[in-house]
């Protein structure tokens, strides 16, 4: 997680979710709504997403879907959330920061993966379409019977067509509402379902949603269970502390291994949040663990220094040296320091250990490679690059870099489609075609090249 650096800042994408409703578990109604129509912030991270992918792959599996064609997205958002829009899952860092155990993120993600099999997002749109129908017939019948009113002199008749206008909407909300309560549960039942037949205790979600409600949280909760989005705190409780104790994985715990990845990835979450102060409120009880001490020394190296930075990180790497995210933190700090082939060595230990073969470590040892300036370089560079391109075509920043790569043996129109391609995955339309534009100018009819940026010129975005 690089938020100071390339994965968190100048690699943190912002993602323009266009046409998606989600279907959320923790947040409210409004900001389901609004979600779609925004930017996020959006934050690669090749360690996280290998965790988060390993927990979401049985579950998918269970649900019948195919985890090669969901995508998981972080968000760089502190708020205990997730959501869904269209065959993505997102998913807040918050959410991992504040579950103590794998199993809790895990039933999370079941509640999620429930909304995305059951079809909840398409019923979704039908039913905001079908309320927004029913808003607009009842202020026209409204708008209708205050002008018979008004042309009959009659005050009464008048103030019940306002009353009409008034409760258009509402009547809307209150059925859109309802219909969420009901996709909430079957969601919650359907997480159960999925836990139950991965072999997992659906403890985590029970604690999830009783940690939210302590600290009075829970999404949609009103006073008034009519004007809620989700079911009532309490209703939706009990029902998981019944249904979840029946199940004979109640009390199954997560492996230790698999404990240690989980608080590992709290702790590089609470240090490029909170520092060093944040790594010490998540693992108070414990500075000394391993989680604690990555934590600690990402801290330091966010701090402004390198040199301590990297005697903690090679202590880590002492304890544990096949641990590819040390040897990729390691390169960061590296490349902070100026020492740029060493870095791009760090890159390439890194990947070699990397089980996940992560796109965005191998695109780090071409970034690397370009960020040292040798000339003679740069077609190793290029390689290393467009390597992780081919298994991560998302990462807009190694783009970049392959653009200055280009620019540096003279080859100008691949220097301007690599820039054209990068502006495109950032969600700049505009500049993209620009740069494809040029770029195609510099390429022969038909070639890969040409293709290529013709694709980002023809191709139209649909903004709603």
């Amino acid at each position: 997680m690089k938020v100071r650096s390339r994965h968190w800042a100048a690699r943190a994408l912002t993602v323009f979710l266009a046409s998606a409703i989600a279907a959320p578990v923790l947040v409210t109604p409004a900001a389901a709504q609004r979600a779609p129509q925004s930017r996020l912030p959006v934050v690669r991270d090749a360690e996280i997403e290998a965790l988060v992918k390993d927990y979401a792959t049985p579950i998918l599996k269970a649900a019948g879907l195919s985890p090669n064609r969901v995508e998981i997205v972080l968000v760089n958002d502190l708020n205990f959330n997730a959501f869904v829009a269209g065959r993505r899952i997102f998913i807040n860092t918050g959410t991992i920061l504040e579950s103590e155990t794998p199993n809790e993120t895990i039933g999370v993600i079941a509640h999620e993966v429930g909304h995305l099999a059951g079809g909840h997002q398409e019923r979704l749109r039908d039913q905001i379409a079908r309320a927004q129908t029913i808003a607009v017939v009842a202020s026209l019948l409204g708008a209708g019977v205050a002008a018979a009113g008004a042309a009959a002199g009659s005050g009464a008749v008048a103030g019940l067509g306002g009353g009409l206008l008034s409760s258009g909407g509402g009547i809307a909300q209150r059925g859109l509402f309802a219909y969420q309560r009901t996709e909430e549960t079957t969601a919650d039942r359907s997480a159960l379902t999925y836990l139950q037949k991965t072999g997992q205790s659906p403890n985590g979600l029970l604690q999830s949603f009783e940690g939210l409600q302590r600290k009075n949280m829970l999404s949609g909760v009103s006073p008034n269970q009519y004007l809620s989005s989700h079911p009532a705190p309490q209703d939706r409780i009990g029902f998981l502390q019944t249904a979840a104790h029946e199940s004979p994985f109640f009390d199954k715990v997560d492996s230790p291994a698999l404990q240690l990845r989980h608080d590992l990835a709290r702790a590089k979450i609470a240090a490029y949040n909170g520092g060093a102060q944040q790594v010490r409120r998540t693992f108070g009880r414990d500075l000394h663990s391993l989680p604690a001490l990555y934590g600690d020394a990402i801290a330091t190296h966010l701090a402004g220094s390198p040199a301590m930075a990297l005697s903690k990180v090679d202590a880590l790497i002492k304890q544990d040296p096949n641990n590819p995210w040390f040897l990729e933190f390691r390169g960061e700090v590296l490349l902070v320091a100026g020492r740029s082939e060493e870095a791009a060595a760090a890159f390439t230990k890194a990947s070699k250990l990397d089980p996940t073969r992560s796109g965005l470590i191998q695109s780090s040892i071409g970034q690397a490679i370009v960020t040292g300036g040798k000339s003679d370089r740069m077609r190793d560079a290029i390689g290393q690059i467009e390597r992780g391109l081919e298994a991560d075509p998302g990462n807009s920043t190694a783009y970049q870099y392959l653009a200055r790569a280009y620019g540096a043996i003279g080859e100008v129109g691949s220097a301007e489609l690599a820039t054209a391609e990068g502006y495109w995955e950032a969600g700049n339309v505009r500049q993209a075609k620009i740069f494809a534009a040029r770029a195609q100018q510099k390429f022969r009819p038909g070639t890969p090249q040409w293709r290529k940026a013709q694709d980002i010129i023809t191709t139209r975005v649909q903004r709603k």
